[in-house]
């Protein structure tokens, strides 16, 4: 059972993994492969209204994206996004990273390999992995303005669309621990969390939310 509190704290935790950035036209947008497709829509929505001249999707396979996008998670957003109208010229594919921190720093060496000047980036992701996006973003590539997006939509939503909500719940306790110890190991910048999301936190572990915590200290990317 998930009780009225976790919803409640769940909800809290949530909404601070979004940064609640205003999209506006940037030198690049940068989708960050995951099992979600909806990057590769919202990416293609900016695109066509014109936010970025330029779709940069990046992200080999992972445990969970290995079945569904056996070519690689930013091959079949590239995929989406010509399926949805963008143009093959509009694409750049970063076939290697397996953590945010490479889906950065194998885009921004992309990036300047071919030549392209960049002053400001969107960042697309999943909805809660806005935050570690940006905190990864402003560590790798401090010159660039980061630019953060996600598919619109309430946790709620988000739970219908993955069908899991335990496993959703998992995922924003995970990720907030993340945002805790990943300074300590230069992954990322450190960033102010709130006492009420603190303690949303803790009781989500005591409640069991811990399937996709690290052992405290471990290293990761």
């Amino acid at each position: 059972m998930i009780s009225a509190q976790d919803w409640a704290d769940a909800r809290r935790v949530w909404d601070y993994h979004q940064m609640g950035h205003t999209p506006r036209p940037c030198s690049v947008a940068i989708g960050l492969g995951s099992h979600d497709l909806g990057v590769a829509d919202t990416a293609v929505s900016l695109y066509k209204r014109g936010m970025a001249p330029l779709l940069l999707f990046t992200g080999a396979t992972s445990p969970t994206t290995r079945e569904r996008m056996p070519r690689g998670e930013a091959v079949h957003y590239k995929e989406r996004a010509l399926e949805l109208g963008v143009p093959s010229t509009a694409i750049l594919v970063e076939p290697r990273a397996r953590n945010t921190g490479e889906n950065i720093r194998f885009s921004r060496e992309l990036l300047e390999k071919d030549g392209i000047e960049v002053s400001s980036v969107l960042l697309i992701s999943k909805p809660y992995e806005e935050r570690r996006a940006y905190a990864t973003a402003r560590k790798l590539w401090p010159a660039v303005e980061v630019v953060n997006a996600s598919t619109p939509m309430t946790l709620d939503e988000y739970v219908d669309s993955i069908g899991d909500a335990r496993l959703v719940i998992d995922m924003l306790v995970g990720a907030l621990q993340r945002l805790m110890i990943y300074p300590d190991q230069g992954f990322m910048i450190s960033q102010p969390v709130p006492a009420d999301v603190l303690d949303a936190y803790e009781r989500l572990r005591q409640a069991g939310f811990t399937s996709r915590l690290l052992p405290t200290g471990a290293p990761s990317a």
